[in-house]
């Protein structure tokens, strides 16, 4: 996995010695609730990334000028959710001792829950700044524990009060939202109150957990559980440039399921927003 890739994300093609920001995949969707897919994600958008360019006219900076590599696709039990969560921890405390960046492409959003672990062993101070369209903060769902809807509640379980920040919310069960009253923060709907959370973490260690449903669904259909209301990809664009300016030490993008956007409107969306977060954290 820590050899050069034969086939590489665009851009992303730098010895894994030489590079801050190591991306891979977590080809993981075991515990989706609505409509499977999401394990395909990371395969997709290595193979359509040579559709767009390593330039990027946003931020006037280019891939080609900064050093990432792309470790590819994590081989993980579609059966074994507990085994899959503890090779994606492994995996990502690895490139965390080597002092770099780990960016996971999800998969869905459980897979969050693997690399959070091994972020929390690396920074006990962790905070965790949190994208979604959902809180995800079920204790349970359906009777499992370990959910795509439960993922943020079982980081809570390792970070506790006051270091979760989401921003985007617009779906929860009545039980969740109002346990989340009590122990996390939640912008819901946008990220009107980013700038304030932003400043009050200036200096501490930070993990970004995007659920790309974050976004409405009439610029991001294809994505597992969609949900009306979303944000833009330019205000989300945004909200990525003023986390970035923040200690991020790990990272993650999940939940898109290129099938279920057969026009891949979707996939590119996510290789754009992919290219622009490399360009923003790099440092």
């Amino acid at each position: 996995m820590l050899d050069r890739n034969v086939s590489t994300i665009l851009g992303c093609d730098k010895s894994y010695e030489e590079s801050k920001i190591v991306v891979f995949g977590a080809p993981f969707d075991g515990t989706t609730s609505y409509r499977p897919g999401a394990r395909f994600a990371s395969s997709a958008i290595r193979s359509e990334s040579y559709s767009i360019e390593t330039y990027s006219p946003y931020q006037d900076k280019d891939l080609e000028d900064i050093c990432v590599f792309d470790a590819g696709d994590l081989e993980l039990p579609f059966g074994n959710t507990v085994k899959a969560l503890e090779l994606i921890e492994n995996f990502v405390l690895k490139i965390l001792k080597d002092g770099k960046i780990p960016f996971m492409i999800g998969g869905e959003h459980l897979v969050s829950l693997g690399a959070v672990r091994a972020a929390v062993k690396k920074h006990s101070e962790l905070n965790i700044i949190h994208f979604d369209a959902h809180s995800d903060l079920r204790d349970e769902y359906l009777g499992e524990a370990l959910s795509h809807a439960t993922v943020i509640r079982r980081c809570w379980d390792l970070v506790g009060d006051n270091r979760i920040f989401q921003f985007g919310v617009r779906s929860g069960s009545r039980e969740e939202i109002y346990w989340g009253r009590e122990h996390v923060y939640t912008c819901f709907y946008n990220f009107n109150e980013l700038d304030t959370i932003v400043d009050m973490l200036k200096g501490k260690p930070v993990y970004l957990t995007i659920d790309l449903d974050v976004l409405d669904t009439s610029v991001f259909p294809g994505t597992g559980t969609p949900e009306a209301g979303g944000v833009t990809f330019f205000e989300l664009l945004d909200a990525i440039g003023k986390v970035s300016t923040l200690n991020i030490v790990a990272l993650d993008m999940t939940e898109l399921a290129p099938p279920l956007d057969p026009a891949g409107a979707s996939t590119s969306l996510a290789l754009k927003l992919l290219r622009e977060i490399l360009l923003y954290v790099y440092r």
